[in-house]
Order: C-alpha cells, then structure tokens, then sequence
C-alpha cells in the first residue's frame, strides 16, 4: 500500500477539508490525513486505485493538487490568487458605491442598465468561484461558507434585475449589495489568507532550509577531485560533500575531515556554535560558522532530522484534539442552520416584523453574508499550527496535538538523572580493583570492561568503552543488557563476565559506594567510580517549575547517596532512588494515578516509564526507544526547554479556547443584529471577513507571548 503526500491548494475553511476527507474515504483511500491551513494532504492508496482518477475527483471539488499531473489540460483561471480577484472586482464596485458618498450626485450612474453593466462583471466572477465551489460542496453533502456568500450575492442580483426588467427599479436596486458582498468577501478570503500564513512562517523557515546548493566532491579516472554544485534535493546516502565556513549544511552528513564551528539554531533553537570533529555528525539544515570539512552524506529527505521533524510537525497538525471534535461537529451543520435562519428571518421580517418585502430581503441576506463558519473550524488549526511551529523553531518536538492539551492538566514532573538532570558526559574518577583483580592485572581488568561496555548504550559504559577502548578485546560468543541491571556476557571457553550494579554483586561485597562493578565467574574483580556534571540549565528549570506551583520527583536507578546529592543541588521536592525498571513502571503508574504527570528521560529503561506517564519526554540524544516511547522530544541536548514545551502546551491549548470562544460568540451575536437590520448586507461582508483575521491574529500572538 503507497503512501500519498500531496500539496493542494484552495482550501479555505474546516467545511474544505471535511470535503476533501469524505471523498478520499469514499474512494477507499485509508488513514485519511487533510490539513487545510497547510494545505497538506495524505492517505495510503490501496493497490488498483489510481492517483490520476483521485487528483481529477479532488480537482473537480474545486481543489488543485499542487505539481500534480491531471487528466487533460484544464483551463488556467485568469486570476490565481483573491487579491487579484478583489483588485478587478473593486474597479466595478467602487463606482456603484459613488452615490453613498453625501452631496457626490452623478446620474448617469444611477441608470439601472449602467449599474447592471458595472456588476455583471463582477457577478460572474463571484460566481465562478462562490458559485461554483458552493454547487460542488452542496453535491457532495458538506455545504461550505461559499454557499452563504453565492446564496447572499445571488438573491440581490436577482432582485435588482427583476426591478430593472420590469421598470421598477427605484424599489428594486440593489446592484451594489451584490457587487459588495463578492467584492469584500474576496478582500477578507485574502487578509485571511494573509493571516493564516502567519501561522505557517516557523514551518516553512524549517522547510526552506531544506532546499540549497551543496558542493559535491567527484573524483575522475585518473583520481582526480572535482567539486561541483548541485541541488540538495538531489543528493543520495553516501555523496562526498564540501562544506565551507558560511555555507549551510544541505543534508544530513558525518565528517570525514577538518573541525568546524555550527550554528544548530534552526533545529535546537540553540544559538551558541557548537563545536565539531571527524566522526560527528552534521545536521541538514544548519550552518558553518567556522571552518571547512569534507563528508558523507548520511540520510536525506524525511530520513533527515529536519525532514523528520518537518514530517512529525505536519502529522501533529492533521491529528484533531478532543476540543476540535465539537468544533467541526458545528461547522458540519453550521451552513443548513444559517440558511434556515436566513428564511426565517425573511418570513417573520415580512409577517410579523411588519417590513417590506425589499427591508426583509436585506436582512436575510446579511444573515448570510455575515455568519462564518471558517471561524470555528480556524480556532484550533490556527492555535495548533502557531504552537507547533514555536516548538519546533525551539527545539521542542510534539508528536500529537492531544499532547499539547494534556499539558495543561500536569502538576508534578519526574526526572531520570543520568543523562536527564545530569549531562551525563562521564568520566572515571576511582577505579579500585580487588584481590582477585590484582591478580589478573589493570590492564586486563580494564581490557574486560571495554569488551563489555562497548555493546551499551548507557552512558556510564559509553564514557568506559571510551576511556579504556583497546584493539585487544575479548570476542564473546553471547552478549546480554539487562535493563537497569548492566551487561552480561560468555565468551568461548564458557566464562561468564559481567558489569553490573551493586545488586547484583550484594552477595560478594558490602561496599555500596560505588557506580559498577566488575566480576568474572562469580568472582568480583574491581569497582568503579564515574563522576558527572549536574546540567547548568537544571536548576534553574527546576525552580521554574516549583514556581507554577509544578511538583519535582528524582526517579533513578543510581545510589541513594547519589541521587541525594543531585536533589538536593536542584532543590527537588521527592526522591525515589536505586529503583529497577519494573519498579520505576510501577512508581509512574502509582503517580499518575494520583495527578496529571510528565516523565522525563533518556535511558532504555526509562522507555516503559516514558510510555506510562501522561506525558513522556525525551531527549534528542537519548536511547532510540526512549525516543520513540516519548510524544515530546527536547532537541537542544539537555532539559532547558522543558519549561518552554510545558508553557506552549498550556498557552496553545489556552488560546484554542478563546479562539473557539470568539468564533461562537461573533456567531451567536452578529446573525440577531443582522436579522433585525441592524447590519447591511455591505457590513456584514466586511466583518465576516474580519472575524477570522482576529482569531489568527490571536494565534499569531503564540509566536511572542511569554509561555513560561
């Protein structure tokens, strides 16, 4: 089964993409993903559907998949985009409006027939695209807010040109209603569009980033190199690359020589180089600010981080929170409510209310023209595209919208120390060996820990594999790690080595000072100690939380000595100590139990724990399963945007409410005003227009509003 990422471009509103969403499904598509402020749209194709006959479906909705290859050649619009619409719309409609103007009187364009020339023009075009779309949607059984706009436009026109047909027309003219409302409906669709890209500019800095020049290295017969330029997007796994101080880092690279200098801000948020040698990697997207080196291409497109960061963003937003549920259930019927309410209003102006004909019109089709739908089906995409592109411009990474509402509820945070709190950039500071180790010898004793530790993943026995690496090691035969216990392996002749916690070793030694231990047939060989460096953003982090009133828990598997010394530095509020993996599960169930928890960690015993919690967070530098047990991931290598992940989280979800809150208010008091004629069908169009500027305004505030 393919899976199927399009660009389509024309959706406008909720109603838009609920259309596009019914008809892939009814086509059989499955794991239907459509999101309208992006334009994004995915699904998996089952074998025998064809992709030309579902782009053609989509086209005739009224969308357009953007690169895409159709069935024939339909015919360009004259007009692309509705600043272009409004700009030819407007040169009609401002001389229907002249005669509003106190003491401006021209009568020749009072005559019915030149003000029927003027809007016809505009009619068309209103119509073509309302008209159309409207028809479309209506056929397929999701009505959109164009039918409100078309239905509102029509009925004006109709009614102004039976007038001039049967010489009345100074009772039946009202050319310029119709005119005005197409007219401004396309101003507002393009300040609205405007708007909502504003929502858009952090993911599509990240995804500009992704497309550059690259100096790709080249030998010919005779071993020469030759550099030359080429597009990012066409490199492979494996292309020599030269990269030069000042030049961005086109994809996804390991060094093979030189040390530079990079800026990583745009995946970390992280302005301060870090510093880079042979064998580090480079990643896609950020910039040399020092130096020359010569790579290899690692992963290029959505195997990149950048790519899989973009990829995780864009699935994020197409994933609805449950308080997006109700919004759409609204939006679906909002458009049959809105007419019924619109013939009601005519019929009670014209019986009850005691109104003319033409003052009743008026008022139901500003009823029309002034609801929006678009406003509840923006509030949460526009809040969650905002929050999303923050976080990841930071460096913060949420897997799921429901993520950025459970945040909201949480009230205590439980840490791993080592590698969480901690850098866990270890190194050895005793090494004590026993009788029997002195026996054997340092040296041998140290050969034993390399052969061991070098298949951990832990950072204790990455920081030994790294301090004692030798070429001598020992070939084992079976290699085990055992979650929070430490390594176990046989070798040939059938000896059995371990490196290990204290726990294991409980019946051979009493000493419990130390981080692992060393033994060789049930024999202990040495003890070994490894210092590490508390995180400088740590404390500050902690006492962040402490001040929003956020309980802080040290959960880890290191001695209690340990753990102590690091609460007691961060100022921590409870400490659970020298605790398995099955115990850690069991202490984050029995927490969560009790209040909304986070889990942060980064070990692979941390990943059950992780997957536990209300919220798992990760490290971008943790183990792959810790990564992956996670629905937020920190990219900055440590803990310092944790407070800002939990901030967005809360603010996102906070704005989300007043959006939804506006919409339905400007709802529920503009239809009264506008069916007891308080409201022109002209303004109405106008504030229509306006209403959904405010709500992605309010988003775009996300993008500078203290969060924490």
């Amino acid at each position: 089964m393919e899976k199927v990422n399009w660009k389509v471009t024309g959706m406008s509103c909720t109603n838009c993409a609920l259309s596009i969403d019914q008809f892939l499904k009814e086509k059989g598509m499955e794991e239907v993903k459509v999101n309208f402020i992006g334009g994004d749209v995915s699904f998996n194709l089952p074998e025998g559907a064809n992709k030309t006959t579902i782009q053609k479906g989509i086209h005739d909705l009224g969308y357009q998949v953007k690169g895409g290859e159709l069935l024939g050649n339909p015919n360009k619009q004259l007009f692309q985009t509705h600043l272009q619409r409004f700009a030819f719309c407007a040169v009609f409609t401002i001389p229907l409006m002249l005669h509003m103007i106190p003491g401006l009187h021209i009568h020749w364009l009072m005559n019915p027939y030149v003000q029927l020339a003027l809007t016809i023009p505009v009619f068309i075009l209103g119509m073509d695209f309302f008209g159309r779309s409207g028809l479309k949607s209506l056929l397929k059984g999701v009505p959109n807010m164009n039918v409100l706009v078309a239905m509102g436009a029509l009925a004006a026109f109709v009614y102004s040109l039976y007038g001039t047909l049967t010489n009345q027309a100074d009772q039946y003219l009202f050319y310029e209603t119709a005119a005005t409302i197409i007219t401004l409906v396309f101003l507002g669709n393009w300040m609205e569009d405007k708007s909502v890209e504003q929502t858009q500019v952090a993911l599509n800095k990240l995804a500009k980033s992704q497309k550059t020049m690259a100096n790709m290295i080249a030998y010919d017969n005779e071993q020469t190199e030759h550099i030359f330029p080429v597009e990012s997007t066409s490199l492979k796994t494996g292309d020599l690359l030269l990269i030069r101080s000042g030049e961005a880092v086109p994809m996804d690279c390991k060094i093979l020589s030189g040390e530079v200098s990079v800026d990583e801000s745009i995946i970390t948020g992280e302005s301060i180089p870090v510093e880079k040698k042979v064998k580090d990697i480079l990643i896609g997207g950020s910039t040399i600010v020092h130096g020359t080196v010569k790579t290899y291409v690692t992963a290029v497109g959505e195997d990149s981080v950048l790519g899989n960061i973009l990829k995780m963003v864009k699935d994020a937003q197409t994933e609805k929170p449950p308080v997006q549920l109700l919004a759409d259930k609204i939006s679906a019927i909002f458009v049959p409510v809105v007419v019924g309410i619109s013939l009601l209003t005519f019929v009670l102006n014209y019986t009850i209310g005691s109104q003319d004909f033409t003052a009743s019109l008026m008022r139901s089709i500003a009823v029309l023209v002034i609801s929006c739908p678009c406003a509840m089906g923006l509030a949460t995409p526009a809040a969650i595209a905002v929050g999303l592109g923050r976080a990841a411009r930071n460096g913060v990474l949420f897997k799921n919208t429901k993520t950025l509402e459970l945040f909201k509820d949480i009230q205590q945070v439980v840490f791993d120390k080592t590698g969480t709190l901690t850098t866990g950039q270890f190194a050895i500071a005793e090494f004590e060996l026993t009788e029997a180790g002195k026996l054997l010898g340092e040296a041998e004793c140290k050969r034993i820990a390399y052969s061991l530790e070098k298949y951990s993943t832990h950072p204790l026995a990455k920081a030994i594999a790294l301090e004692w690496k030798t070429k001598d090691e020992i070939r084992f035969s079976k290699t085990t790690e055992e979650k929070g216990l430490g390594m176990t392996a046989i070798d040939k002749e059938g000896n059995t080595y371990s490196a290990t916690s204290y726990k294991m070793v409980a019946h051979l030694t009493t000493d419990t000072q130390h981080n692992i231990y060393l033994v060789k047939n049930n024999e202990l060989l040495c003890s070994i100690n490894l210092k590490d460096q508390i995180r400088p953003e740590a404390a500050l982090m902690v006492k962040t939380l402490q001040q929003k009133g956020i309980k802080t828990i040290l959960l880890s598997g290191d001695m209690q000595v340990k753990c102590d010394y690091v609460a007691n530095q961060l100022g921590i509020d409870e400490v659970y100590a020298e605790q398995s993996p099955e115990q850690k599960l069991a202490k984050i169930e029995a927490l969560t139990a009790v209040k909304p928890t986070a889990m942060v960690g980064d070990g692979i015993n941390d990943a059950p724990a992780l997957a536990k919690a209300t919220v798992g967070v990760s490290l971008s530098d943790a183990a792959h399963i810790a990564v992956q047990s996670a629905e937020v991931v920190l990219m900055n290598h440590g803990v310092k945007n944790l407070t800002l992940a939990l901030g967005l989280g809360k603010h996102t979800y906070l704005t989300i409410q007043q959006n939804l809150f506006w919409a339905l208010i400007y709802n529920v008091v503009a239809i009264p005003v506008a069916a007891f004629g308080f409201l022109s069908p002209t303004i109405g169009a106008l504030v229509m227009g306006l209403s959904d500027v405010v709500l992605a305004i309010n988003s775009v505030r996300l993008n500078f509003k203290k969060v924490y």
